[in-house]
């Protein structure tokens, strides 16, 4: 009989995400940015995920060109996702990264289960990187003036620099042309 999973598995939590366990030493400096970096996290991951899902769904004569641009954008917020959950761990914090704990306290809206058209899907990512472009603003400050410079780059410098860069691509497919103007 293959295992059944557990809905609590045996063995006790000892830290939970956003907490600092008690035997780092760097204290409060960095406890409001392992917050904000875990709520970084899980609106990245959301994000992320949002790609997935419109990259599968994605359909009509722009469907190539869209498909990959989806996945690209995917495989990069993939990246950020690991970067920021491992400068969560370097700060002694412990990262968001469970579905449910993600759903819980992203600020990202969740999709509809079925297919959207695709200025809809456009459009929720759009809103999705705004919220994280906002949050990022705050976030880096609140590292500068903590003199963390490493967080503070991290979301200045890929954060920031990649869901800019994206959404200018997709901003790009709402200007009302078709991406093949030949086909027209």
């Amino acid at each position: 009989m293959p295992p059944q999973p557990h809905a609590n598995p045996p063995g006790a939590e000892v830290a939970r995400h956003g907490v600092r366990p008690a035997a780092t030493n760097a204290g409060v400096v960095h406890g409001a940015g392992i917050s904000a970096l875990n709520q970084l996290l899980a609106d990245t991951i959301m994000l992320r995920d949002l790609y997935k899902k419109h990259q599968w769904q994605v359909t009509g004569g722009d469907f190539y060109p869209l498909h990959l641009l989806f996945e690209k954008h995917c495989a990069e917020q993939s990246t950020l996702v690991d970067m920021i959950a491992e400068r969560v761990a370097a700060l002694g914090g412990t990262q968001v990264v469970m579905p449910h704990d993600v759903t819980e306290i992203t600020r990202i809206a969740r999709p509809r289960t079925g297919r959207e058209s695709v200025p809809s899907k456009l459009a929720r990512l759009l809103d999705a990187h705004e919220a994280i472009l906002t949050l990022s603003h705050e976030a880096a400050d609140i590292a500068g003036l903590k003199n963390d410079d490493v967080t503070h780059n991290l979301i200045a410098g890929n954060v920031v620099r990649l869901n800019e860069l994206q959404v200018w691509f997709l901003l790009e497919h709402l200007d009302g042309s078709p991406v093949f103007p030949h086909r027209t």
